[in-house]
C-alpha cells in the first residue's frame, strides 16, 4: 500500500489533535456517518 488515501476514498477524515501519543505520529479518524449510505 503506497498511499492510505486510496483506501479511504471520499470519506472525510479529521486529525485527532487531543490524542498525543508518546511517539511523533498523527492520528486520523474516518467520519463514516457523513457518507450518504453510512458505513458498510
Amino acid at each position: 500500500m503506497k498511499n492510505i488515501i486510496n483506501i479511504i476514498g471520499n470519506t472525510p477524515i479529521v486529525e485527532l489533535q487531543k490524542i498525543k501519543p508518546s511517539t511523533n505520529v498523527r492520528i486520523f479518524a474516518k467520519l463514516e456517518f457523513l457518507n450518504p449510505t453510512g458505513s458498510h
